[in-house]
């Protein structure tokens, strides 16, 4: 056997942001907006979305303090999570960019319906629609992790789910067999 010679590593300072961020986009993750109702509706873009138990069913999302999103999510009792598909980079995009509009213009490049238990936008085309309760916040150094208890969950099967890795939007490969009868 012959000796396998990897690419030379690079050390990362943990304690610098950018190069800590580049280790963090390493992992590819899924992508999601997230978004409450109320007099002001608002979106985000998150991929700091988790889920934690199956029974009670549980969910995280990790939000930073210093966020627009930070005082909604604190301000009321639900929110909902759009699981973006493939091919929603737009509205993925939109909603990640700080100079959208407030409230429910913000929503005008998307379709989108209203969840009927938390009154929050849900995109429309998404691969699953979540609508959950807050049940505890906890601190996270700069951000707060919201937990969050699913009261209602709606998927689309045939739909594939948006990746982000590297600071890129990415879809799944195909399977070699993908596609071949068994």
């Amino acid at each position: 056997m012959s000796p396998i010679i990897a690419p030379p590593a690079e050390l990362v300072d943990p304690k610098d942001r950018v190069q800590l961020r580049r280790v963090f986009g390493d992992f590819p993750t899924g992508v999601t907006v997230v978004t409450v109702g109320g007099s002001e509706p608002r979106g985000m873009t998150a991929n700091s979305f988790t889920s934690v138990s199956l029974s009670p069913p549980l969910v995280l999302i990790c939000v930073g303090k210093d966020a627009v999103m930070h005082q909604r999510l604190t301000a009321l009792p639900t929110f909902a999570v759009s699981v973006l598909e493939a091919g929603q980079e737009k509205a993925a995009r939109h909603f990640a960019d700080h100079s959208r509009p407030p409230g429910v213009d913000q929503f005008d490049t998307v379709d989108w319906v209203l969840g009927e238990e938390s009154g929050a936008p849900l995109i429309t085309g998404a691969v699953a629609h979540l609508e959950c309760a807050i049940r505890r916040l906890y601190e996270g150094g700069d951000h707060t992790i919201f937990l969050g208890e699913v009261i209602t969950a709606t998927r689309w099967p045939a739909r594939e789910g948006m990746l982000f890795s590297g600071g890129r939007f990415r879809r799944f490969a195909p399977d070699a067999d993908e596609g071949r009868a068994a």
